[in-house]
């Protein structure tokens, strides 16, 4: 890595670049465009407030991961989060409320952050909320969701407020989506979609990427298929091995050149949609971003982890501030001892190097 490299600077100019990329796909719509110009003026005068606290020597990132609940309905193959014993089949008494939740939102965006990325369990299930990040005009709040709660509340709520963008996850084709997350669910996002396209709605897809199904998932006609059903915008995610036993279907360096190639042929051929990447290029970006570098995670229960696929803490927001969980001992560790920066075989470094980590919290 370049001693010259920029990570706030990286960072800015890709939210900035997302940005442009939005507003693009939503022109033919006025209503969207209209919140898009607002969020836009919102998102530079968080980027200044960033900037001033990296002159100020503290690094803000310009996103977070929001697991807001620990419930869901599903038992998707090879779940990380159940892995992890992050995700449930009941909700646990310890959850944030969403009074707290919503002290959370209010300090991120006073400290300059532009998106909050909401997930589980399955968010939807926490109403409640949802309700709460609807009022927060200056954060967009994409909501990762396996789509089997969207119903007549939320095509309203999502109506009124167009900072809430839900992202329905699917793994490809109906054989592909049913094996690994229940049969009948493809069948349920295909009329969710329909419902969100009929009501003028924007909405996107999360795609987990791996070796099994990156050719599909990745080519054009079926990416297509996806803007005529209404869906605007596409994350692919890489799969994280979450056992021995899957290892091989997380993609590795011929896969990741593969899709970051897929993903700048893309955003020629369909420019009306937008396509990320995550983790992307960890190589352009100096290494892993998480653990704040360019995004942290906060659990259910209000523990600040690196990221969501490395559940691992030393503080918890309930008593402390957003401030005081990027500068906390395991954050400044990961970020300064280089664990971040190092190769790995694929899918997640901090996985990947699960025992160093845990070998820091003693």
């Amino acid at each position: 890595m370049k001693d010259s490299f920029d990570l706030q600077e990286y960072v800015t100019l890709g939210v900035e670049h997302i940005m442009a990329d939005v507003l693009r796909a939503t022109l033919k719509d006025p209503k969207e465009s209209a919140f898009m110009l607002k969020f836009a003026a919102a998102a530079k005068s968080a980027s200044k407030k960033r900037m001033r606290a990296k002159e100020e020597g503290q690094h803000i990132p310009p996103f977070m991961i929001a697991s807001i609940t620990s419930e869901c309905n599903l038992h998707c193959a090879g779940c990380y989060s159940r892995c992890n014993h992050a995700t449930v089949d009941e909700v646990p008494h310890d959850q944030l409320s969403a009074d707290e939740w919503s002290r959370i939102f209010n300090e991120a965006e006073d400290i300059g952050m532009s998106f909050i990325v909401l997930l589980g369990g399955e968010p939807m299930l926490r109403r409640d909320v949802i309700d709460v990040a609807a009022s927060h005009k200056n954060i967009m709040f994409p909501i990762f969701t396996n789509g089997t709660f969207i119903g007549e509340h939320y095509f309203s709520l999502f109506d009124k407020h167009r900072n809430l963008i839900p992202i329905l996850s699917i793994e490809g084709d109906k054989e592909r989506t049913d094996m690994r997350r229940g049969e009948g669910v493809f069948d349920m996002l295909t009329q969710n979609m329909a419902a969100l396209k009929r009501s003028g709605l924007i909405f996107g897809a999360s795609i987990t990427v791996t070796t099994e199904n990156i050719h599909e998932v990745t080519d054009a006609t079926y990416l297509r298929s996806l803007y005529a059903q209404g869906c605007k915008a596409v994350f692919f995610v890489e799969y994280v091995p979450v056992s021995d036993g899957s290892i091989d279907l997380a993609p590795q360096d011929e896969e990741r050149d593969y899709l970051k190639k897929s993903v700048s042929s893309l955003r020629t051929k369909i420019p009306d949609m937008v396509f990320i990447s995550f983790p992307g290029d960890e190589k352009s970006s100096g290494g892993c971003i998480a653990a704040g570098r360019g995004f942290f995670h906060i659990n259910s229960h209000g523990d600040a982890e690196p990221c969501p696929m490395s559940p691992y803490s030393d503080i918890n927001v309930k008593d402390h501030s957003l401030i005081d969980a990027l500068n906390s001992p395991l954050f400044e560790e990961l970020r300064n001892n280089n664990i971040l920066l190092e190769d790995h075989a694929g899918g997640c470094v901090l996985y990947e190097k699960k025992n160093q980590v845990e070998a820091i919290l003693g």
